[in-house]
């Protein structure tokens, strides 16, 4: 059975966002996960975007007053996406200076991880 198709909003963005890489999304928990150049930078949730935030680029998004992404109303539990300013989703231009950071700032992540990884285990004492 093929997949569902991706959602309107979806596509638009995808469009939108083409100049920044090599693009794929993943269905994931009821909405999406968007990634550049294998990087997760981006999630979509009930048609709204959010962007990958950390202490590189999530003053931009609080000096909006910009709210992180709750995953669940009945729980405080935020993750560090954020969602550019409205006036992104109409200017593609304005998105991907939106989108840029985020990128970075999952390289960031994924570096730090892999960081950890090699850090090698420590010998009982």
């Amino acid at each position: 059975m093929a997949p569902a198709p991706l959602s309107d909003f979806v596509q638009m963005v995808c469009e939108s966002l083409a100049p920044l890489g090599d693009l794929a999304v993943r269905r994931m928990f009821g909405g999406y996960g968007l990634y550049c150049d294998g990087l997760f930078f981006a999630i979509v949730a009930d048609e709204v975007l959010y962007f990958k935030a950390d202490d590189g680029n999530r003053a931009d998004y609080e000096a909006l007053g910009l709210r992180p992404f709750k995953p669940s109303d009945d729980k405080p539990v935020t993750l560090a996406y954020y969602p550019p300013p409205e006036s992104a989703l109409d200017e593609p231009d304005e998105l991907i200076r939106w989108a840029r950071p985020a990128l970075a700032a999952a390289a960031r992540a994924t570096a730090l991880k892999g960081a950890r990884k090699k850090t090698p285990a420590r010998e009982p004492v």
